[in-house]
C-alpha cells in the first residue's frame, strides 16, 4: 500500500465515526478521468471529507512552505501533494499538475486559498480557474458543511459536529489555447463561486439538521 492508502485507510472510517460523515452527489465525479476538485475550506478535516469522496488518490495542491524542512517534503510528496508557490505563476506545479490530469488523477485545489470563517464564499483566488482553462479540465465544487464548528475561534476544546459534503454539478471548460484570457478567467471564477455557494449551503443546512 503506498502512503496515501494507508492515510486514506485510517483517517476516512475515522471522519465517519467522530463527525457522522455524510455524502451527497460523490457521483458528480467522472471516472477514470483527469478532474480537478475544489471544495470550500474551513478546517483541516475538510482533507479527509474530500479524500472520502473517491477511491482513487487526490493530489492536494499545498503550500510551499510544509515542504520546507526534509521530514514535510518527503511526507507530504509521498502523499502525492504538489507544493505551490502562491506568489506569481508557479510553472512547476503547472507541470506537475498536468501531468496528473494527462495520467487520469485528480487534483484537489481550495479556491478559497486558505481555511476561511463563515457561511459566505467570496473571493475566490483565481488558481483554480486558471488551472481548468489551462489544463482544460473539469472544476468539480465541493461544499463540506460543520467543519466550521470543529473548533470555533475562540474555543479551547474540539468539538464533533455532524459533517456533510454536497458534490456539485461539473464546470466543464472549453477552452483550446494555452493562452488564458482574463475575461475566460473571470466567468469562470465567478460561475465556480456561485456553484460552490450553492453546495456549501445544501451542505451547511444538511449539517445543522
Amino acid at each position: 500500500m503506498t502512503l496515501y492508502q494507508i492515510w486514506r485507510a485510517v483517517l476516512v472510517p475515522l471522519a465517519r465515526v467522530l463527525y457522522r460523515l455524510e455524502i451527497i452527489g460523490a457521483d458528480q465525479i467522472p471516472a477514470g478521468v483527469g478532474v480537478i476538485l475544489a471544495p470550500t475550506h474551513r478546517s483541516t478535516v475538510d482533507i479527509a471529507a474530500v479524500a472520502a469522496l473517491t477511491r482513487r488518490q487526490v493530489r492536494f495542491l499545498a503550500k510551499d512552505e510544509i515542504f520546507s524542512t526534509r521530514l514535510g517534503n518527503k511526507v507530504f510528496r509521498s502523499l502525492g501533494a504538489i507544493p505551490v508557490d502562491r506568489v506569481g505563476t508557479d510553472r512547476g506545479a503547472i507541470r506537475s499538475a498536468r501531468a496528473a490530469i494527462e495520467n487520469g488523477e485528480v487534483l484537489g485545489v481550495f479556491p478559497e486559498g486558505t481555511r476561511r470563517t463563515g457561511s459566505e464564499v467570496a473571493d475566490l483566488s483565481d488558481g483554480c480557474a486558471y488551472l481548468a482553462l489551462k489544463l482544460s479540465v473539469s472544476i468539480i465544487p465541493i461544499g463540506i458543511g460543520g467543519t466550521d464548528n470543529i473548533r470555533p475561534s475562540g474555543s479551547r476544546f474540539i468539538r464533533f459536529p455532524k459533517v456533510v459534503v454536497v458534490v456539485g454539478l461539473p464546470i466543464t471548460t472549453t477552452t483550446n489555447s494555452e493562452i488564458v484570457r482574463k475575461s475566460d478567467l473571470a466567468n469562470l471564477t465567478t460561475t465556480l463561486t456561485r456553484s460552490l455557494q450553492d453546495c456549501f449551503t445544501e451542505a451547511e443546512r444538511r449539517a445543522k439538521s
